[in-house]
């Protein structure tokens, strides 16, 4: 466990799965951690309430990205909810899948519906945050393997990529503040978004036979890798992009 007492952290789209994790995990190691979510108040609020049973410390704020005012409304919960402190780590967490934008299906509302979520929510919500943030702050970008393996989600994977970028590029600008920027890039991991994971042993097989350690992703895993780039010990590392998918596709792995 790493030490984040006194520190603050927004992560988006921490009511369920990935990010949920990633807040439990950085409230365990001593956070004051930003809840955000879209329309889930409840999800949201059982969140808090585990972290608050374990004996740390967060407060929801709810935004609905890719709207209007997004950012707005965030950043209005978010410092009343800081309270005046700093914020020293912000992951973007939040995300948006169509499945049925592909090459032949993609429509330009898909399309703008996707990049608002995955890319212009992120850079707005980091141009806002950057001014609340001291120097020697850490922003961590969650995107996804399909930037590296095809997919037919044509549009979900090009707006990934374009976080990835974002990562790059945030990182170099941001190097004379101290301020480190990466990326974790999750494999095949059980969460809503991939729903049909969820209590199919037939498809967690399939899965597990593409995957050097033997089996798929769990939220907590993802969380680890988030803390990692939270803490001190990740202070000579930035720009990066870290492949967290316990080996994916590295190549045959035989009768499991």
């Amino acid at each position: 466990m790493s030490d984040l007492t006194g520190r603050t952290a927004l992560v988006t789209g921490a009511s369920r799965g990935i990010g949920r994790s990633v807040a439990e995990r950085l409230a365990a190691d001593g956070a004051l951690v930003a809840v955000h979510y879209g329309t889930n108040e409840k999800a949201a609020q059982e969140t808090v309430e585990t972290i608050h049973r374990a004996g740390g410390q967060a407060f929801a704020v709810r935004a609905e990205l890719g709207v209007d005012g997004d950012v707005d409304t965030l950043f209005a919960g978010l410092e009343a909810g800081l309270g005046g402190r700093p914020l020293n780590i912000l992951v973007n967490n939040a995300a948006y899948v169509d499945y049925t934008a592909t090459i032949d299906k993609a429509t330009p509302e898909s399309y703008e519906r996707l990049f608002a979520v995955n890319v212009r929510a992120p850079l707005f919500i980091t141009q806002r945050a950057l001014p609340l943030m001291r120097d020697g702050g850490r922003i961590i970008n969650v995107s996804s393997g399909v930037t590296w393996f095809a997919t037919p989600e044509i549009v979900y994977a090009m707006s990934k990529g374009a976080l990835n970028v974002f990562t790059r590029s945030l990182a170099h600008s941001q190097g004379a503040r101290g301020i480190t920027v990466n990326t974790v890039s999750p494999g095949i991991t059980e969460t809503d978004m991939n729903s049909w994971l969820q209590g199919n042993p037939e498809s967690q097989q399939k899965v597990a036979a593409m995957v050097a350690l033997g089996r798929h992703g769990q939220p907590a895993d993802i969380g680890d890798a988030v803390a990692f780039f939270a803490s001190e010990d990740a202070r000579w590392v930035t720009g990066q992009t870290l492949e967290v998918n316990g080996g994916l596709f590295l190549g045959p792995t035989g009768e499991r």
